[in-house]
């Protein structure tokens, strides 16, 4: 018999390659190792910079990081957890002026911001200007965004696409933990190749679930582009820099750099296609594995896909879409279907790549709507798998169905219909914890009606203390 390998638990750490096991918030720890190794291993002595403020889904990253301290220290990265949001970017930003003035101690500081959505709302300004002033040639930033679509412990459901398009962010959205990994070390790459700021967007799903990964930092094989001509100046930050050279330089060559470089390493890409293409899903982040569960739910695997012509488009940079990926899986499909969570944002981008390029054979692109205007991917709470097949099914439906296919969107309905009939008798709601001050400290005196805000004090509007209605952090009482 084999013997069995060696484990620790400190391998998700320690090991420079192989496998390992990771959740979602440990790759998180272990990226920053992963590209100080790269730039180590290609002869640059970088250093990085974590900061930012916690909310779920990241709010154990702030505990991971103080966790894997040594580990951090031993490959030159710094953690400082921010004040605030929007003081931790306003840091960054300064890493990133780390090699203007000629006083470096390293070639370059790569850095992490992270914010829960409504810390991405209230850092907008610094996100701005931090994108408009650019990173460095050998630094980069990466902004982490926790985006809780089903608001289950937040007081909006989140989408944070819609900031960072504002801000004219490229957009990486990871669907599991070995793409955490993969799409962070792209996204350190494209910021030096462009000069953007660089979001990612995570949910819990990612961030909570866990897998077997692969941890060579070489594991990702880095193209630079051979159809982009840069600016002779570069587009990394520079002093002086006036605001409207600034916009210059982002609006024109900035957005586009980040377009070659995503079409030149194939962050979008078909994972599922064959000769005999008829219907297209354009999918990414995590909407994607839902949509690999679905088809699954219908029985159909990639050989089934394959034989009745369904293909499936992956895209990994959401914002903005790569206009040549998309127009070439385009190419001789009748219909396609953007499946995503929330507001459309590829949708919209696919139908406008689309509109000036071969009128005679453009594809059907529908989405949050079918051509009947019949809302079948709400942007409101979140798509289950078994919503999502059932729009497959009846897509599909106009040339192909099946017995099994029947049989499965029975299943589904009566599982639905048995859960919706699982009532629970009474409600749980939180409470405080016992001997925390929130318990005395949220009575109010006779007479008074309190206002609330967000943290743990929220909970007190569930509870009989006259108080009612509640802000946003910080704003509290102000209404």
């Amino acid at each position: 018999m084999a013997a069995l390998a060696a484990v620790t638990l400190d391998d998700k750490y320690a090991l420079e390659s192989g496998r390992v096991y990771l959740t979602g918030t440990q790759a998180l720890v272990r990226l920053p190792m992963m590209q100080r190794q790269r730039d180590k291993a290609a002869g640059l002595d970088t250093a990085c910079f974590i900061t930012g403020y916690r909310g779920s889904p990241l709010g154990g990253f702030d505990q991971a990081l103080s966790r894997a301290r040594r580990f951090l220290q031993n490959n030159q990265i710094h953690f400082q957890p921010g004040v605030n949001e929007d003081l931790a970017a306003t840091a960054v930003w300064g890493s990133q002026q780390a090699s203007l003035f000629g006083d470096n101690k390293h070639d370059g500081v790569f850095s992490i911001w992270y914010g829960k959505g409504p810390g991405v709302d209230r850092s907008g300004d610094v996100l701005r200007h931090g994108n408009l002033a650019g990173s460095s040639r050998h630094g980069g930033v990466l902004a982490l965004a926790g985006d809780d679509h089903t608001c289950k412990s937040s007081t909006t459901a989140h989408q944070s696409e819609y900031a960072f398009m504002d801000y004219m962010m490229p957009i990486l959205a990871p669907s599991n933990v070995q793409e955490i990994l993969d799409l962070g070390l792209h996204g350190w790459a494209m910021s030096r190749y462009s000069g953007c700021w660089i979001a990612f967007k995570v949910t819990s799903e990612t961030i909570d679930s866990a897998a077997s990964v692969y941890v060579d930092p070489k594991r990702v094989e880095i193209v630079t582009p051979t159809d982009f001509e840069l600016p002779s100046d570069g587009l990394h930050i520079r002093w002086p820099d006036t605001p409207l050279q600034q916009e210059m330089r982002l609006h024109k060559y900035k957005a586009y750099a980040a377009l070659a470089y995503a079409r030149a390493n194939k962050l979008n890409k078909a994972v599922l296609d064959g000769p005999k293409r008829r219907f297209g899903i354009v999918t990414g982040g995590k909407s994607y594995l839902d949509v690999r569960q679905a088809l699954d739910d219908l029985g159909i695997d990639e050989a089934y896909a394959r034989d009745i012509g369904l293909s499936i488009y992956k895209v990994g940079m959401t914002w903005p879409l790569e206009r040549e990926g998309v127009r070439q899986f385009a190419e001789g499909l009748e219909e396609i279907l953007v499946v995503e969570e929330k507001r459309a944002l590829m949708e919209n981008q696919f139908k406008e790549q689309l509109y000036n390029w071969k009128e005679n054979v453009r594809p059907r692109v529908i989405g949050k709507f079918d051509e009947e205007r019949n809302w079948i991917l709400p942007s409101a709470d979140e798509l289950t798998p078994a919503r999502i097949a059932r729009v497959i099914a009846k897509r599909i439906a106009r040339f192909h169905s099946s017995p099994e296919i029947e049989q499965r969107l029975a299943f589904l309905a009566e599982k639905e219909k048995a859960l919706a009939a699982q009532k629970a008798p009474i409600a749980r709601l939180p409470y405080f914890c016992s001997g925390c001050p929130h318990n005395t400290s949220t009575r109010v005196p006779e007479g008074s009606r309190a206002l609330a805000g967000i943290g743990c004090h929220y909970m007190v509007q569930w509870m009989d203390r006259r108080t009612d209605t509640f802000t946003q952090m910080g704003g509290e009482g102000v209404t």
